[in-house]
């Protein structure tokens, strides 16, 4: 079962940048069965890209997630699309995978604890670069977990 792993965030805004560093770190693993996206932010075009895939897991930073992750199962939404750059989620965008497309991935947020979005700068914080790496860890063996079971 194919596995697609979409970041998003801003790398120019410190910790901001978690999913997109997220992302590429588990780019370079080269895991077989594991395509890898990174973005600014969720697109509605992306209803068609993660429709092609079993499962999907949403890359985020995250400012009250617990640390060093959290890692849990998302739900569908009906799709809402409001006029804010911003404004779709990701379990909406599991709707419109649905509902345009049939496909319903098994769907997953990996919310990457954060601690500094106020200034500018393509670089974590220390805290943060050990938060992702413990994300990208964890991330390794769940999806050695769904390979073998």
């Amino acid at each position: 079962m194919k596995t697609l792993v979409l970041g998003y965030g801003n790398p120019g805004r410190l910790d901001d940048g978690l999913g997109p560093a997220f992302a590429e770190r588990i780019r370079l693993m080269g895991l077989p069965g594991v395509e890898v996206e990174s973005n600014y932010q969720l697109n509605i075009e992306d209803a068609e890209l993660v429709s092609r895939y079993g499962h999907v897991v949403f890359a985020d930073a995250s400012v009250d997630s617990a640390e060093p992750f959290d890692f849990r199962p998302l739900d569908r939404h009906a799709p809402m699309v409001g006029f804010s750059s911003h404004s779709i989620t990701a379990g909406s965008l599991l709707g419109l995978a649905e509902a345009l497309f049939g496909s319903v991935p098994r769907a997953y947020a990996m919310a990457i604890r954060g601690y500094e979005f106020n200034g500018f700068g393509e670089h974590l914080s220390p805290a943060a670069r050990n938060n992702l790496g413990a994300a990208v860890e964890f991330f390794g063996a769940w999806r050695s977990a769904c390979r073998d079971g």
